[in-house]
This record gives structure tokens, C-alpha cells and sequence, in this order.
């Protein structure tokens, strides 16, 4: 048996707004599921990216619990062509590029924060093919 892909992240936030500015207002993820106070998700691509009110997920019972916390990290790959004016659109927004890093095969990705201090990284296509 093998996996298909992760198709969904989750990431433990402190405001519901903030969170949507970030993620659907600059790098126009579409919202798919929003309960104010509580969670927002995300589509990027073919997967899911939920975001929970930590403290509010802590203590449903519905389903196990989707709680943590600290700062978390994962990537968006960008599509063929779009890596540049992913890393333009992040900085004309006025969010600080922490890194770039070029990869074998001369594969690049960046590295930046959201409000909540998550790392989020946009990485180019075929950056982790066999």
C-alpha cells in the first residue's frame, strides 16, 4: 500500500481574522469551512489546510482531540513558472523573507511567518521528486 499525498495540515491559531487576512487575503487560499471563534480551512491545491483555535479544539469530544502548540512549519509547492511572483507577492505585502535556499537540481524555496509565527515555506516544483 502507498500514500497519495498529506491532504490535510493543521496549524493551531489565536485569531480567526488575522488567520484569514494572511492565508485567503494575501496568498488567496480559498475558505472552505469557517466557524467563527473556533477554525478555518483552507484549500491549497488538492489538500487542506485547518487552522483551530487551540484551547477551543482542546476540549471536543466529537472527535479526537486537534490540539497542540508551538510554531509549526510546512510548505506550499508553487507551480511550474510561479516561484518569483510568490516570493514578490510576499514581500510587497511586508512580509520579512527569513531564507531562501537553493536545493539540489538547483531547486529553490523560501521561508517566512504568518501572523501566528508558523514557518511557511513556498517551495518549487519537483523539490523533493525522486
Amino acid at each position: 500500500m502507498e500514500f497519495n499525498c498529506i491532504k490535510e495540515s493543521a496549524l493551531y491559531i489565536t485569531d480567526i481574522e488575522q488567520t484569514s487576512a494572511f492565508y485567503n487575503g494575501i496568498l488567496g487560499l480559498p475558505i472552505i469551512v469557517e466557524k467563527p471563534d473556533e477554525l478555518i480551512f483552507f484549500r491549497a491545491g488538492n489538500s487542506i489546510l485547518i487552522c483551530f483555535i487551540a484551547e477551543k479544539s482542546k476540549s471536543k469530544t466529537h472527535l479526537p482531540s486537534h490540539f497542540g502548540e508551538g510554531n509549526l512549519h510546512f510548505a506550499f509547492e508553487s507551480k511550474n513558472g510561479d516561484y518569483e511572483g510568490w516570493k514578490e507577492l510576499i514581500e510587497k505585502s511586508g512580509i520579512l523573507i527569513e531564507k531562501e535556499v537553493v536545493w539540489r537540481d538547483n531547486k529553490k524555496s523560501f521561508y517566512f511567518r504568518d501572523p501566528d509565527n508558523h514557518s511557511v515555506e513556498i517551495v518549487e516544483i519537483g523539490i523533493w521528486d525522486v
